[in-house]
């Protein structure tokens, strides 16, 4: 019953912003890792952000100074701030927790699309 859920996906033209939220449940996910990927039409799914749970933080390159990721944990839920979006962001992003060593994340959300439109 451990479960990820994505929200704030939709439409939104290029230059706008979009804030997408991962609510977790039915796990505590304050001591893991946790991630928002995102997969384009006919492409590899790509790692976008990472946080772990001490607040250290990665970036794809190409969404570096565009994107913020947070988390609050009191909240149990993950954040993927997203500001002059661009075409090429558009795609079904995931958010995903917990990742041990040599494994991937063991809890992934289902999904939400984000399209760019120019």
């Amino acid at each position: 019953q451990v479960q990820l859920v994505e929200s704030g996906g939709g439409m939104v033209q290029g230059g706008g912003s979009l804030k997408l939220s991962c609510a977790g449940s039915g796990y505590s996910f304050s001591s893991c890792g946790m991630g928002w990927y995102r997969q384009a039409p006919d492409k590899e799914r790509e790692l976008v952000s990472a946080i772990s749970s001490d607040g250290t933080t990665t970036y794809k390159d190409s969404v570096k100074g565009r994107f913020t990721i947070s988390r609050d944990n009191a909240k149990n839920t993950l954040y993927l701030q997203m500001n002059s979006l661009k075409t090429e962001d558009t795609g079904v992003y995931f958010c995903a927790a917990c990742r041990p060593w040599g494994r991937d994340f063991k809890y992934w959300g289902q999904g939400t699309q984000v399209t760019v439109s120019s």
